[in-house]
């Protein structure tokens, strides 16, 4: 039991804010991985990789979707597919390699998502239909990654032109 050493009334504390989890429209959003977390499957046969994933800008700003990428999995399709999506990703960061997900991390990209269709008494959701290279500042998305920009060191080199 804990003392809450006041006596608290609903009247005056303020709402929450309305959360809506339907899912967003079709089309493409400008994202970041936030977080990602391997995880074992239901089965415990296996693991998957979940990668939670903010939107950017726009009316969806700070909203979340989930990707769950079975990377060892005793079904050869589904790490197949978990594959090729995490190859995705990588272009889409301009990553060649990763050895913790963590990498992907705080880079923006951009995801064309569909919705499911509800199904089986779960309700309707986003998935990701596709990963791709962040946009231009033209708005357009390049054709081919751009590799990830390097962090400005601050020091000075040699390399220098002028």
């Amino acid at each position: 039991m804990g003392n809450l050493e006041r006596t608290f009334n609903v009247a005056d504390a303020p709402a929450s804010a309305a959360t809506n989890y339907d899912p967003l429209p079709n089309g493409d959003y400008d994202v970041i991985i936030s977080e990602s977390e391997m995880k074992p499957t239901k089965a415990g046969t296996g693991k998957y990789l979940q990668l939670t994933i903010e939107i950017l800008d726009g009316e969806y700003k700070s909203r979340r979707v989930w990707s769950r990428l079975n990377l060892i999995n005793p079904n050869a399709t589904a790490v197949e597919i978990a594959e090729r999506d995490l190859a995705d990703i990588c272009r889409a960061v301009g990553k060649q390699s990763v050895d913790d997900s963590a990498e992907l991390h705080d880079v923006p990209f951009v995801v064309a998502l569909k919705t499911r269709p509800a199904s089986n008494g779960y309700e309707a959701t986003n998935e990701v239909a596709s990963y791709k290279p962040a946009r231009g500042a033209d708005g357009s998305i390049p054709s081919k990654p751009q590799p990830a920009a390097q962090p400005w060191s601050g020091g000075e080199s040699n390399d220098t032109p002028f």
